[in-house]
């Protein structure tokens, strides 16, 4: 067990929408225990716009969030990342730089409201969809007890997390 707040990591392909959105909910949500942080393996470079009124929801300001490369966390001098959880499914299964530490991987699949078209509306409620899975998802993994995260069966519970798919 650690005394030092735990790293999580959040990655996607773009780090534009679904793992800021992520990285904002554990923020805000997860106190002093966690510290977060996302990345992807293709940045696009800035955040998607429609995240910035999730974001603001939750007391953030979108300034504070850039879209970065997952190599910020695996190079020389990165802070040892305790969890990574894939939040989409091109990333879940690219190759993954070695991180720093002994990471605990889970993928968290969520749609992509990056990807929706439509109406003003139609790409708002798809990136609020995207947020109340991913709040639910980091509900439940801030419900588990310090023993469960250093436990050994640790990767199965958060791989149970990933497959809750209520909306």
């Amino acid at each position: 067990m650690t005394d030092r707040p735990r790293n999580v990591l959040f990655l996607c392909t773009g780090n534009s929408a679904r793992s800021v959105i992520a990285e904002g909910l554990l923020r805000r949500l997860g106190g002093d225990r966690f510290r977060a942080f996302s990345a992807g393996s293709f940045p696009t470079g800035r955040v998607n716009p429609g995240a910035y009124p999730v974001l603001r929801s939750l007391g953030l300001d979108p300034a504070e969030f850039r879209s970065k490369s997952w190599d910020e966390f695996a190079g020389p001098g990165a802070a040892p990342i305790d969890f990574i959880f894939t939040v989409c499914d091109n990333a879940a299964g690219e190759v993954c730089p070695i991180w720093p530490g002994r990471p605990v991987t889970a993928h968290w699949g969520v749609e992509d409201p990056a990807a929706v078209t439509g109406s003003e509306a139609e790409v708002a409620a798809a990136f609020a969809a995207a947020e109340r899975r991913l709040r639910r998802r980091i509900v439940h993994f801030l419900a588990l007890p310090p023993e469960v995260l250093d436990g050994p069966d640790v990767r199965a519970r958060l791989e149970a997390i990933g497959k809750d798919t209520a909306p």
